[in-house]
């Protein structure tokens, strides 16, 4: 009777064992299914700096919508994260004798992959890599003989983030900080003095394309941001410090933009094309 229930006992713990890891690798390959999507709208300040323009620091106010989705990977156990993070801004700037005015404007997209150390079941970092795509430009108002000036970059950012998730008398709340931080890349400058239409059609492109790092692109993109849950919506307000500059072909340049923004914050699932979205009697349409 003793060895039956011994034997009932081993075998119930094997049973047990195989069903938690089954368990476990379900979760592992559901878990990259699942997407945290944000979208943010936001406004604050901006200092242009562009010498190809003019010699003059132009002050003013940043307009900044953005959209970001993360979500797990299959990559090393499931410990590697994938973010797409898409940035658009325009900027209204005025010189300090306020008798000038310039419109600037960058379109920035991120693409790359973290892998997230757990130090607890609350909080963990996260190290990796992106791909920084930056265009856009500047345009000075009353400039005659170049008005304008174009920005095109590409970096490899190295990227580190920190992820806390805590409760305030039972109140959960997430706060997120990151820093991207432009390791090399390429970018686009005409000569100082050089114009457009000797680049684009007399054909005079020598040395426009330059390869940077830190030593003539020190640039920093810093974001601290925090989830509230408010009803059944998930808000986040976040602060963004932007810091771009550049010293390439004897033209010095700078964008310095500290935004607040604000938005909402999405939990969705994929489905595949075979799956069933949800049971007919739960579908809203």
């Amino acid at each position: 009777m003793k060895k039956r229930q011994i034997y009932m006992g081993l075998i119930g713990c094997i049973l047990f064992a195989l069903c938690t890891k089954l368990q476990a690798q379900t979760d592992s390959l559901l878990t990259h299914r699942y997407v945290t999507r944000a979208t943010m709208y936001g406004i604050g300040y901006t200092n242009v700096f562009d010498t190809y323009l003019s010699p003059q620091e132009y002050k003013g106010i940043d307009f900044r919508v953005s959209r970001e989705t993360i979500r797990m990977t299959k990559l090393f156990d499931g410990n590697v994260s994938v973010q797409n993070f898409f940035q658009a801004n325009i900027g209204y700037t005025h010189n300090r004798a306020d008798n000038n005015n310039t419109f600037s404007g960058l379109v920035n997209w991120n693409y790359g992959l973290h892998y997230q150390f757990r130090l607890t079941e609350n909080f963990k970092l996260l190290a990796g890599g992106l791909i920084d795509v930056n265009g856009g430009f500047v345009y000075n108002l009353r400039n005659s003989n170049n008005p304008a000036s174009a920005r095109a970059y590409v970096n490899l950012d190295a990227s580190g983030m920190a992820i806390w998730h805590l409760k305030i008398k039972r109140y959960p709340i997430v706060l997120r900080y990151q820093a991207n931080l432009p390791v090399m890349g390429v970018m686009f400058s005409p000569h100082y003095g050089q114009s457009y239409y000797e680049i684009f059609s007399l054909g005079n492109a020598g040395g426009v394309v330059k390869f940077t790092s830190v030593h003539n692109q020190p640039s920093l993109r810093q974001m601290l941001s925090v989830d509230l849950p408010i009803g059944d919506t998930k808000m986040r307000f976040s602060y963004l410090a932007d810091l771009q500059q550049s010293n390439v072909n004897n033209i010095k340049t700078h964008t310095y933009s500290h935004v607040f923004m604000v938005g909402f914050v999405k939990e969705l699932y994929r489905f595949r094309n075979n799956e069933s979205r949800l049971p007919s009697s739960l579908r809203a349409y």
